[in-house]
């Protein structure tokens, strides 16, 4: 698909479910050609039809983040980019500093810190063309503080939040702004089922007696609403939580 002329572009990983899919919705909405990119390719062609359907601009491009030269390939292959939305990423495990798997810890550091490296390097020349790009960073509140069982997401996390820090001092007097969304307790289809591989009922134990989560769209909504400000507004760092959490530690539940 050849982007038409005259309308942004935002690409957004781990568009298959979740935030990145109710993220593509809404700047989708808001006038953006969207690129869809995820691995699992049915999801990311089905959202791609549901926003055509709807008369919104949508292209699907199953991606690796952590392929540099599947990432360089998508790089290649854009007309233009206006806005990155980094959203791939995920956790593995809650087990302890003691009796955590590496493997989980160097899986979580390269799809939630490298991933976003390559994407941003890849990408940050046609943002930079662009004359207005916007590069997102979707952290978490694991990126601030820690949490017992979770030093690995946690420091894969702090990655995040570093990269988005200094990337922003690194660039400052380029015509690119960058913003990082650091979301607390949100309850997704995919999040605590992944980490807890598998298991629903370790999953639903998270928000166990939590009345409100946030949601994937209510991630989404503050995401267009950053990138949709004027170009010279820079959005350095929102904490998004539902009113019932108050750290990653304090958590008011209703058992």
């Amino acid at each position: 698909m050849t982007t038409a002329a005259g309308t942004p572009v935002a690409v957004v990983t781990g568009a298959s479910s979740g935030i990145g899919a109710a993220t593509a919705r809404e700047l989708a909405a808001a006038g953006y050609e969207v690129v869809l990119t995820a691995r699992r390719e049915d999801r990311i062609r089905a959202l791609a039809d549901e926003l055509t359907s709807a008369g919104h601009r949508a292209r699907a491009h199953v991606l690796d983040v952590t392929d540099r030269a599947a990432v360089d390939a998508l790089a290649a292959s854009l007309d233009r980019c206006d806005v990155l939305v980094n959203n791939a990423g995920g956790a593995l495990g809650a087990e302890t500093v003691a009796t955590g798997d590496p493997a989980d810890w160097q899986r979580m550091y390269e799809v939630n810190v490298i991933g976003t490296l390559h994407v941003t390097q890849a990408l940050l020349p046609a943002l930079t063309a662009s004359g207005a790009g916007t590069v997102v960073v979707i952290s978490s509140t694991a990126g601030l503080d820690t949490y017992e069982g979770g030093a690995g997401y946690a420091a894969a996390k702090h990655g995040a939040h570093v990269l988005a820090k200094t990337l922003r001092l690194e660039i400052v007097g380029t015509p690119v702004r960058v913003i990082e969304i650091a979301p607390g307790m949100v309850r997704t289809e995919e999040f605590a089922t992944t980490r807890f591989r598998g298991d629903t009922e370790k999953a639903a134990k998270v928000y166990a007696g939590v009345a409100e989560p946030l949601t994937a769209r209510d991630v989404a909504e503050t995401v267009a609403w950053a990138v949709t400000r004027p170009a010279h507004v820079n959005v350095d760092l929102l904490v998004l939580r539902p009113r019932a959490q108050a750290s990653n530690t304090k958590v008011h539940r209703e058992l």
